[in-house]
């Protein structure tokens, strides 16, 4: 079942339509006439998981578990490897009850080597299962996922939630790697953020409204159930983490996911307050429709990019570019004020 379920994700995402706003438009920069900078000495390096990597973008959790995952993944890790990119494998429930199943997550490390492989779980995960999945990658670390929205229209999803922050707690006292609890698409709240402060997590993945739609995802399993009135439901990426980062948490470390796709995304990520950027079904897409060398140009597109935004922004690293200033417009503004 988890294996079929795994499969139809990826063609239910690639057949869905619905596309939400991460409200990156209602972030406003402003351009610099007089940068005093060298593109070419544009430094776009960040620390992350205690490892530097060259530019802030992360291949996000995806798959894993069916043949078809397999392919899919041993594409990505590709990417990854190519541009010294972090990788996410998909969750790793499947494995702890199938052995044959292994292959699709091992060949991420196999193939990124010394890069940074990051495990992943859901909430209802132990420490000694959170032990294996990190075991079994030789994984940096692991990502905790969040996503009671998508199990309660899931046909098969769990409907009792109690004991995962109790998880979670103790995931992060046992875990030897650091932990990243990350949401699948819905957003975290500023409350929610907080609580997992409280309980040692360091690391959040918003993954907010503006991406995968798993409303729609699951909704398109069944053709029995109608959830389309459901499809708005979420925080805004950029909501998330600009909340997030009011907390003043200073070793409180912010991925922006959910929405992010271009290189205009990703700087405005960084300038509300994110340290990190994550994609995952926009890579997905280019994998799956168009191939390895085609994902290859959409990546270093997004790196270049990024760099004229940078120079724009009077920012000649990433440091830099998370002190410019911005204002809030639109929707946004309004949530942020109301």
């Amino acid at each position: 079942m988890r294996k079929y379920r795994k499969t139809e994700h990826i063609e239910n995402f690639l057949r869905s339509t619905y596309v939400g706003d991460a409200l990156f438009s209602d972030i406003f920069l402003y351009n610099d006439s007089i940068p005093e900078i060298d593109y070419n000495e544009i430094d776009t390096s960040v620390d992350f998981l205690n490892k530097k990597i060259k530019f802030p973008l992360m291949i996000n959790a995806m798959t894993g578990g069916s043949s078809l995952s397999e392919e899919i993944n041993k594409g990505l890790a590709s990417v990854a490897l190519e541009f010294d990119l972090p990788m996410a494998v998909g969750s790793q429930s499947i494995v702890l009850e199938d052995e044959d199943s292994r292959k699709s997550f091992e060949i991420v490390r196999e193939i990124i080597k010394e890069g940074i492989v990051i495990s992943n779980l859901s909430g209802f995960s132990n420490a000694e299962d959170a032990k294996k999945a990190v075991d079994l990658l030789n994984a940096d670390a692991i990502q905790i996922h969040l996503n009671p929205a998508q199990e309660l229209v899931q046909i098969e999803g769990e409907r009792n939630f109690c004991g995962i922050l109790k998880n979670i707690e103790e995931i992060v006292k046992k875990s030897e790697v650091p932990v990243i609890v990350k949401e699948v698409g819905f957003g975290m709240s500023k409350k929610t953020v907080k609580t997992l402060y409280d309980i040692g997590v360091r690391n959040v993945d918003v993954s907010g409204y503006g991406g995968s739609n798993f409303f729609e995802i699951e909704n398109l399993r069944d053709p029995n159930t109608d959830f389309s009135d459901l499809f708005s439901w979420g925080i805004p990426t950029s909501l998330s983490i600009i909340e997030a980062k009011s907390l003043n948490l200073d070793d409180l470390y912010i991925i922006s996911a959910g929405g992010v796709k271009n290189s205009m995304d990703i700087v405005k990520s960084l300038a509300i307050g994110a340290s990190m950027t994550a994609i995952s079904g926009e890579i997905l897409a280019y994998i799956v429709r168009g191939g390895y060398d085609y994902t290859l140009r959409y990546i270093d597109g997004l790196i270049e990019k990024t760099k004229m935004l940078m120079v724009l922004n009077g920012a000649k690293n990433i440091s830099e570019l998370q002190k410019v200033d911005y204002k809030v417009t639109g929707k946004l503004k309004e949530l942020l004020e109301g």
